[in-house]
């Protein structure tokens, strides 16, 4: 049976996609942002055991194998197992079926537009999605994807076959600085932003503001707007350090990006014609 290591599910969001809507975070994701404000969903767990001793509910504990197993009933939520692995991992996932989700989803049908993936990447769980996304058309929702852009749609298209479409980061453009900031090469990102723009699957696409980074970012979000046009909507991100590991603040601030300094560069994506940009 098909399952697939889910970090978290967030019933009711309404800031991924159209309308209310449940976001499904999955465990895993190939880039190792350097900027990551969610690191624990990296890596899946291996089994140190460093979580297990230093919980204060005693919420995790040993199985017979060897594996770390967590007790969701015990837990109270201190993030204390996430602060202290050193692997960029958390003991606090789900390794759940289609039907499992669904469950989830069911119950608050009433309430939602449809359900955005999320990670870590999603798309490395790529047939469950599909699986995944069938069913849930199937219940009269959309399924939007949020992706980093690691995933070649070109050369298997079937998850967008069967969902509404792709919320996209575009996090460097420049090669020297995207290398600086992940742990991937960038090619796939821009072959994939043309290539769901042509196909009519680009939703959205999301870029990081850094202070005191004028050409990076310049080069960044001209290269956006030039391309999208009015043909998506254009998240200008500003960077926050919450959740930013610490060996990595130093490299890109320790401090906000200025609401007013974010502003410029969305004023410049909309001069491009990336009508809708907007600040965040």
């Amino acid at each position: 049976m098909m399952k697939a290591p889910v970090n978290k599910i967030i019933p009711f969001s309404n800031v991924d996609g159209p309308g209310n809507r449940m976001s499904i975070f999955f465990q895993g994701c190939p880039f190792n942002c350097r900027f990551c404000h969610n690191p624990e969903t990296i890596h899946l767990c291996l089994s140190c055991g460093e979580c297990v001793k230093r919980c204060p509910a005693g919420a995790l504990r040993f199985d017979a194998e060897g594996k770390v197993v967590w007790d969701s009933k015990v837990c109270v939520q201190c993030d204390t197992c996430i602060k202290v692995c050193p692997h960029d991992a958390s003991p606090k996932i789900r390794w759940m079926t289609v039907e499992e989700v669904l469950a989830e989803v069911r119950r608050a049908l009433p309430y939602i537009a449809g359900i955005t993936t999320s990670g870590g990447e999603c798309t490395l769980q790529n047939e469950f999605l599909i699986a995944l996304f069938s069913e849930v058309r199937k219940l009269g929702k959309t399924c939007l994807i949020d992706s980093n852009g690691s995933f070649d749609f070109e050369a298997d298209p079937r998850v967008l076959e069967v969902s509404e479409g792709v919320m996209l980061d575009v996090k460097a453009v420049g090669k020297d600085w995207s290398d600086e900031l992940i742990s991937f090469p960038r090619d796939m990102v821009l072959k994939n932003l043309d290539y769901l723009l042509q196909a009519g699957k680009l939703y959205e696409v999301r870029t990081l503001i850094f202070p005191g980074r004028d050409r990076e970012n310049e080069e960044t979000v001209r290269y956006v707007a030039e391309h999208i046009q009015d043909g998506c909507y254009y998240k200008i991100i500003r960077y926050r350090p919450y959740g930013v590991r610490e060996r990595y603040q130093k490299l890109l601030g320790e401090f906000e990006t200025d609401a007013d300094y974010a502003e410029r560069f969305a004023a410049l994506a909309r001069e491009l014609g990336a009508t809708k940009a907007y600040v965040v």
